[in-house]
């Protein structure tokens, strides 16, 4: 059982392994996507997703915690200034590893991890004559008699029931 176990440790030591995953945050913000093994794309989307989440917040708080993260003010305005807008309205989910096979020389696993293309707002065209025709036209007045109470049914007296001979 993996209780407590909270990362991978990627061969490194503590600093080394937050370097690495320093460096590959930043690339992601620069260009976008990046290939690299699978087990560094894993625990890179746990970073880059919680970048995103605080650039979404958009306050002082957040800046400062993604400044931890990204040394580089570029970055940071490109982190909240298009990332957070492309995804104000997803709740999560914000990166996608694609496996890419196996590494030549040593056989490790490759996966490219990307951010996700934002969700393109689709413009409203002008109404065509049918659907401008359902828009403007009005319910149809309901007559009189469709309006008055319905009168109650008296009870039918019951069949007479055949007998065999």
């Amino acid at each position: 059982m993996r209780h407590l176990h909270d990362h991978r440790k990627l061969g490194r030591t503590s600093p080394h392994r937050q370097a690495l995953l320093r460096n590959l945050a930043m690339s992601l913000v620069r260009h976008g996507r990046i290939e690299t093994t699978l087990p560094k794309a894993k625990e890179l989307r746990r970073v880059a997703d919680r970048l995103v989440t605080w650039a979404k917040h958009g306050n002082i708080a957040g800046r400062r915690l993604a400044r931890r993260w990204l040394n580089d003010r570029e970055l940071l305005s490109k982190l909240f200034d298009e990332l957070a807008v492309r995804f104000q309205d997803r709740a999560g989910g914000y990166t996608r590893i694609f496996r890419l096979g196996s590494r030549m020389g040593d056989g490790a696993p490759m996966a490219l991890i990307e951010y996700l293309p934002g969700l393109v707002a689709e413009k409203k065209s002008a109404p065509t004559p049918k659907e401008e025709k359902k828009i403007t036209a009005k319910p149809a007045a309901k007559s009189k008699a469709a309006t008055a109470p319905k009168a109650k049914k008296t009870a039918k007296a019951p069949a007479k029931s055949k007998k065999k001979a």
